[in-house]
């Protein structure tokens, strides 16, 4: 026999449906909750089911985001063969009954009865290190994106309480220029302190700078508050605002860097990392990306499934005698991994700095730009003949990878 139990996992609590062979159910559903006594539940079903069929039965379960956390590593931890379904696959299996009913019940009996019509393949675990490196990248660009909605909201504030601010210092977002504001975010503040007191509280927050650049930046700042057309703010919750945001944004910029450090330590100790930043165009930043998403490449035959976990492999539509000549891109694989692609293929298309002897430009990436030039020539838009190099890229990434070999770029 050739058993198996689907589950229907939900937030806090799964369906269980189990399977002796094709076509013959064992027992009626029931549900556990995904706590201790639950899981406990679960392990003395799968003896159950075990002791029935004579077989360990392998686990079917769809992918729920996190939800399904628990039930994995709990299967882990009893070492049983487990499967998870990506939702498409799963929908299109409940999709082909002409009745329609959506129950997790359902689900769970038409996720056994999927086990038994494709050819399903176990999960392919990827290892705790890899693993953390993509938790704390995921993080990095959510905590980024939230900080970048912050800046946005601390620029248009700043239009309506200190506009000339901006220039004073080099950057706006930078910290001594931040703590500036943060002490002085008014032209009244601004104007009742002397320009000494400007420049010794500007040179604390500063101490890798010199006394004079300190002074220029008081000088400006001065000059900054005369011009400012707000020299008495009426709404006092416009600076409170003010300073909350300031604040945020300090507390962003803290937690980015502590991230970044903890990535940094824990990518180089992964020999994969220090791969791919042998590709130019590919940074600590995007090879990090790239290798939390991609995981061990031992997870893919060949380069064709790499690119479709990617979702950048071209859909394809012919019916009858008609043939769609405009394929898009799947997008069906991870977005986090197409985006570090198409940043990495931005980057080495790019033109870097001019030979001081010549006034040749070369690109970062001259193979990736020849081939991008390539596509270009032929008439091919931007946007597909960047396409078309991340496709590039991802082949050469699978190559060195799989022979742990450095990327040589030949002119």
């Amino acid at each position: 026999m050739n058993p198996v139990i689907g589950l229907d996992v939900s937030k806090g609590e799964s369906q269980i449906q189990a399977f002796l062979d094709k076509g013959k159910p064992y027992r009626k559903n029931f549900s556990i909750k995904h706590d201790i006594k639950g899981l406990g539940n679960l392990l003395e079903f799968l003896h159950e089911v075990e002791k029935s069929a004579n077989n360990q039965p392998t686990v079917v379960l769809e992918s729920t985001g996190h939800y399904h956390y628990p039930v994995i590593q709990f299967l882990e931890e009893q070492k049983y063969v487990y499967i998870i379904v990506n939702p498409l696959i799963s929908h299109r299996a409940k999709s082909s009954s002409l009745r329609k009913v959506k129950t997790d019940a359902v689900d769970a009996y038409h996720l056994c009865e999927l086990f038994y019509k494709e050819e399903l393949e176990p999960y392919k675990k990827r290892g705790v290190q890899l693993l953390n490196l993509r938790n704390l990248t995921r993080q990095q660009e959510s905590i980024a994106e939230i900080s970048a909605k912050t800046k946005i909201q601390l620029y248009s504030l700043l239009d309506q309480v200190f506009p000339e601010y901006r220039g004073v210092f080099g950057s706006l977002y930078s910290r001594v220029s931040l703590l500036t504001l943060l002490a002085f975010p008014t032209s009244e503040a601004v104007l009742s302190a002397s320009e000494s007191e400007l420049s010794e509280k500007i040179s604390s927050l500063c101490k890798s700078r010199s006394d004079l650049w300190a002074q220029e930046r008081a000088k400006k700042l001065k000059e900054a508050a005369l011009r400012n057309p707000f020299q008495n703010n009426l709404y006092q919750s416009n600076i409170f605002n003010l300073e909350m945001l300031v604040n945020l944004v300090l507390q962003y910029q803290e937690h980015l860097s502590k991230i970044a450090n903890e990535i940094d330590s824990l990518a180089k100790e992964i020999e994969e990392y220090h791969i791919l930043q042998s590709i130019p165009g590919i940074g600590e930043k995007i090879a990090a990306t790239i290798i939390s998403e991609i995981g061990e490449i031992d997870r893919f035959n060949n380069a064709k499934k790499l690119v479709a976990f990617a979702g950048v492999d071209p859909s394809v539509y012919s019916s009858g005698k008609f043939t769609a000549s405009v394929n898009r891109i799947t997008k069906r694989g991870s977005n986090r991994l197409r985006h570090a692609l198409y940043m990495a293929v931005q980057s080495g298309i790019r033109d870097a700095r001019k030979k001081k002897t010549t006034d040749e430009i070369i690109a970062r990436n001259k193979r990736l730009r020849e081939f991008y030039d390539k596509k270009r020539e032929e008439g091919k838009p931007f946007r597909v003949a960047v396409i078309a190099c991340v496709n590039k890229l991802l082949h050469w990434i699978y190559a060195l990878l799989k022979s742990r070999t450095t990327f040589q770029d030949i002119a």
